[in-house]
């Protein structure tokens, strides 16, 4: 009985210290995706995020949307980032010219104008026409502004000449000033008055057909997650992302 003392006290030992190692788990490596994105693709690039997110564990996509012009002399200036997406071709170009940019940029979408104009339309706006009559108040996208450019592009083509009450520096704050009624109605892209169809109605005219705007985007030189960045682009240009651009009226490229 003795001897067998021993060798049960050692079997117990044994049996304690496997029962207390634990299992080896993988770290997954933190990583935070940085994405400078016009205004007008908010939610669309919101949504594209999340996805990207959980298709990719420890991955954290945080955006900055403001207007394209406003992004690029961020860039220029030294503003870290790894992805840029611009709502033209003219200011992917400035940024290509001032060296920000690794590679081509692609074209991932098209986007258009529309009038936004209060709930019920209560001004009765038929069309771009109308938005130069007295009386209603307007709101503009300024002209370095990729909307803004295009409103101009529109009022060349067809001799309507608006008097804008304020140029608003992304579509985004032109969208917020009919919301909030302190304006009647509001040139903004098709995306936009569709994504806020809860608070404002759209109207559609022909002449926008004239100034179709190109949406490129390409990876950031000196990207801090070069290949994460390179990862997202495809994502966004894969027929998933065209899917969930399509779903607020994004044209294909």
């Amino acid at each position: 009985m003795r001897r067998l003392v021993p060798a049960l006290f050692a079997l117990a030992l044994a049996a304690t210290a496997c029962g207390s190692e634990q299992p080896v788990t993988a770290q997954i490596e933190a990583r935070t995706l940085t994405v400078f994105a016009a205004a007008s693709l908010t939610e669309s690039f919101g949504a594209l995020g999340k996805q990207f997110e959980a298709q990719n564990s420890g991955v954290t996509v945080k955006f900055s949307f403001e207007g394209s012009s406003a992004l690029v002399q961020k860039l220029t200036q030294g503003a870290k980032a790894d992805v840029f997406a611009s709502a033209d071709q003219a200011n992917m170009d400035k940024a290509t010219k001032g060296e920000v940019i690794d590679g081509q940029p692609s074209v991932f979408a098209t986007n258009r104008l529309a009038i936004a104009v209060g709930k019920g339309n209560p001004k009765g706006v038929k069309g771009l026409a109308d938005l130069a009559k007295d009386g209603l108040t307007v709101v503009v996208c300024a002209p370095q502004v990729p909307c803004g450019s295009a409103t101009k592009k529109v009022q060349q083509s067809s001799g309507v000449t608006l008097k804008p009450a304020s140029e608003e520096q992304d579509v985004k704050s032109v969208l917020a000033k009919v919301q909030s009624g302190d304006a009647d109605a509001g040139l903004v892209y098709v995306t936009d008055a569709t994504s806020a169809a809860a608070k404002v109605d759209k109207v559609d005219f022909p002449e926008a057909a004239g100034a179709i705007n190109n949406y490129p985007i390409a990876v950031v030189k000196d990207a801090p997650q070069a290949a994460l960045a390179k990862q997202f682009t495809d994502f966004v240009l894969s027929a998933e992302g065209k899917k969930e651009l399509a779903k607020v009226g994004f044209g294909a490229p």
